[in-house]
């Protein structure tokens, strides 16, 4: 484990659970471990510090989930040009710390680091979604509210989760991660039904942005490991942040990529600019006031969301999209949380339709 933890909180209810066993067994002796009656109550910001969204993410509460598992992708708009992306809520919040994460506004008020022990009850909704009688397939992902697999030493839950996928040509599951926690995953056949993307910055970013994540260089070796493990692998350009000197820094990242992996191997490519509410943006100036990257010029959009002067941004995102296809022209491409007419001014068509984009990033290329 990566990460350092103050306290594991554990509903009763979870006491005799699995996932609660495998955590007691596996954490520290100085973490403390409780019980309590209801773990809502225990997910809520703390009282007492300057950071309690910070403080939030040392608590780990394991508690059951009383909704659905199964949800769309919270960026999902009409204004956007959507991928049809579904997501497995199995946690909420991230031991790591992004100075530009959206969860600092999204979980703000419950920002304890949720762990749900009842995630084997997802397979019943999995089981539903593969028996749609559709002919699609479904693009199936877990790193929305958490990273997939920053604590994956801990729970063990990718094993069960790529095993199930395994068995069902109707789903693609991905693993998105910032992280290079992939030892489960290698003892593991996906037969070619798991994805594991990383989202990717440059090095400055990384270093003024992406605190207690792997170096780049770790993302990418660690892809290398996983696709000669029988996956495939994706990567997420996203933020992509438009700052002096950001071409050139992410096309030696693209460089570096394709030093490692060849790229007829790689799954797809996703690019998003950086994008902030006015709360976010708050919020994030306010807990990381040094970080050069929070301070660009900006242009508030239609949506609400400040993002880059759209001239300078999407000439980045030509630049880097004219990269990979130069790289492999069959290479699949997508802007994320943009119209469809930024997608044409990009690759001079309209993108596909949510449906058809989730299904072939599903493996239907």
């Amino acid at each position: 484990m990566n990460f350092e933890l103050d306290t594991v909180v554990i509903e009763e209810g979870c006491r005799a659970s699995a996932l609660a066993t495998r955590i007691v067994g596996a954490v520290p002796a100085s973490v403390q471990v409780r019980y309590v009656s209801d773990g809502r109550l225990e997910v809520r910001p703390p009282t007492g510090t300057r950071d309690p969204f910070g403080v939030g993410k040392r608590r780990m509460v394991i508690m059951p989930r009383r909704g659905p598992f199964l949800m769309g992708c919270p960026a999902s708009s009409t204004q956007f040009a959507c991928c049809g992306y579904l997501v497995l809520v199995l946690a909420s919040n991230c031991p790591m710390d992004c100075s530009y994460c959206f969860l600092q506004e999204h979980l703000a008020n419950n920002p304890g680091l949720q762990l749900y022990a009842n995630y084997h009850d997802v397979f019943n909704e999995l089981d539903r979604l593969a028996h749609t009688g559709c002919e699609r397939s479904f693009r199936v992902g877990t790193g929305e509210l958490a990273d997939s697999l920053a604590f994956d030493s801990l729970t063990g839950i990718s094993r069960d989760l790529v095993s199930y996928f395994s068995k069902h040509e109707a789903l693609m599951l991905e693993l998105k991660t910032k992280t290079d926690e992939i030892d489960n995953l290698l003892a593991i056949d996906p037969r070619g039904r798991t994805t594991v993307s990383w989202s990717l910055s440059p090095t400055r970013v990384f270093a003024s942005s992406e605190h207690r994540t792997a170096p780049p260089q770790s993302r990418i070796n660690a892809a290398r490991r996983v696709l000669e493990a029988g996956y495939k692998v994706g990567f997420h350009l996203d933020p992509l942040i438009a700052y002096p000197g950001a071409e050139q820094d992410y096309l030696e990242l693209l460089d570096n990529v394709f030093d490692a992996l060849l790229p007829r191997t790689i799954a797809f490519f996703s690019i998003g600019g950086l994008r902030m509410t006015a709360g976010l943006r708050t919020a994030a100036r306010r807990r990381f006031p040094k970080d050069p990257m929070l301070v660009g010029e900006e242009v508030l959009g239609e949506d609400g969301r400040y993002r880059a002067f759209t001239p300078l941004r999407l000439r980045l995102f030509s630049k880097l999209c004219d990269r990979i296809k130069k790289a492999c022209p069959a290479l699949p491409v997508y802007l994320c949380m943009e119209t469809a007419s930024a997608h044409h001014r990009v690759f001079g068509a309209a993108p596909l339709t949510p449906a058809a984009l989730s299904s072939r990033l599903a493996g239907n290329w």
